[in-house]
């Protein structure tokens, strides 16, 4: 079936152009240069030899490449781990006129060494774990919500020991082999924690207390996460608005399976409220890889008066409001945020609810109430936003 997946992510801006391409580990990012780029000159720096040859000597990079003087792209894989290659990508550039497809999982450890990121010679593209519109008629939610979103999790039925063995292999990998934290065991009792405030809002003091650390320290945590695509933050909306409302973000896993495995929550069941949490995050992922896909670059921020009054998200400066209920009987104690909302921006432009309906309906005063295949489609096809 991988095979017969085509990403919805494509490269025509760049067929002329250096591009960055990042993506959470597994997400299919060697497969899809292997795929698209297939006569390249492919360079992998997880390979030793290639690691050991071009870290003690970089300008090997730049002697070999112009003596061949390729014509289309070359592709170096792992780019992070061998910062200095930069300069000499930026050289052949300049001075050789070649092109280069830059993959990795974490750009930290280029902005930590400060390395030379090409100041604006490429451009950056985001691959993420599987979407509905790639799936297609293979799309199944359940499964989705259990196994998450990474290619070979969603399409294995031994999941659960391939995202032990990817949770233990980023704590090795990313985190001790970087040294981007000390003490391994508190940053792995932080991403137990962490996974529990999925599509939460965070509290720094709190989580500092669990984990017996300074929220400092959590706030460093925090911004691994992100910097290796583990996950990202959601903003408070920070508009004008007539009423006090919250402001501190909320954090959201890029993949729904590492979150249900770190925070031992079984087997996700439809009308639970595990389903309810993982169900949000699913719909935060279609979003947030339309956005990257369809390079609109709109803005994603949630708004929230109280516990009981809160849309989920908040797109392009308050243009679409959306809630995210994993209901099959959608009733009006689940419009309450939306209306509210709507009753301070008149500009709102679309109010959705994104369910477990069976039919889409509309209210009187204008929610677009949606079961989650519809709106998936919807979304797709650039009728959302």
């Amino acid at each position: 079936l991988f095979n017969m997946v085509k990403r919805l992510l494509n490269f025509e801006k760049a067929k002329q152009k250096t591009f960055f391409l990042w993506g959470q580990r597994q997400t299919g990012k060697s497969y899809l240069m292997h795929e698209q780029f297939g006569e390249a000159i492919y360079i992998d720096l997880l390979k030793s030899d290639l690691f050991a040859k071009y870290s003690s000597k970089p300008y090997l990079l730049r002697e070999e490449l112009a003596a061949s003087n390729p014509k289309g792209h070359v592709v170096i894989d792992e780019i992070q781990k061998i910062p200095i290659l930069l300069d000499e990508v930026h050289w052949l550039i300049e001075n050789k006129k070649l092109k280069f497809a830059l993959c990795g999982s974490s750009a930290r450890k280029l902005r930590r060494e400060h390395a030379n990121l090409l100041g604006g010679r490429a451009i950056r593209y985001e691959l993420f774990g599987f979407v509905s519109e790639e799936l297609k008629s293979d799309f199944n939610l359940q499964i989705m919500l259990n196994r998450g979103y990474l290619p070979p999790h969603y399409l294995s039925e031994d999941y659960i020991e391939m995202l032990r063995s990817y949770i233990g292999d980023y704590l090795r990998d990313e985190i001790a082999a970087e040294g981007l934290v000390r003490a391994i065991p508190t940053f792995a009792k932080f991403l137990d924690s962490a996974s529990l405030g999925d599509t939460e809002i965070i509290s720094l003091s709190s989580f500092g207390r669990d984990c017996g650390v300074s929220p400092n320290t959590i706030k460093e945590y925090y911004q691994i996460l992100v910097d290796t695509l583990i996950g990202c933050f959601v903003e408070a909306y920070s508009g004008k608005t007539k009423r006090r409302i919250v402001q501190s973000p909320k954090f959201y896993f890029y993949d729904v399976g590492i979150v249900n495995l770190l925070a031992k929550r079984g087997i996700i069941e439809h009308g639970s409220h595990n389903f309810g949490k993982a169900f949000e995050n699913w719909v935060f992922h279609e979003i947030n890889a339309y956005r990257a896909y369809s390079r609109k670059y709109f803005d994603i921020s949630y708004w929230q008066l109280s516990k009981v009054t809160e849309v989920d998200f908040i797109l392009d400066r308050m243009r679409v409001g959306i809630e995210a209920k994993g209901s099959n009987n959608i009733t009006s104690d689940h419009l309450v945020g939306l209306r509210s909302l709507a009753s301070e921006f008149k500009n709102l432009k679309n109010k959705i609810v994104v369910c477990c309906d069976s039919t889409a309906r509309k209210t009187e005063d204008g929610i677009l109430i949606l079961p989650y295949s519809k709106f998936a489609q919807m979304l797709w096809a650039g009728e959302i936003i």
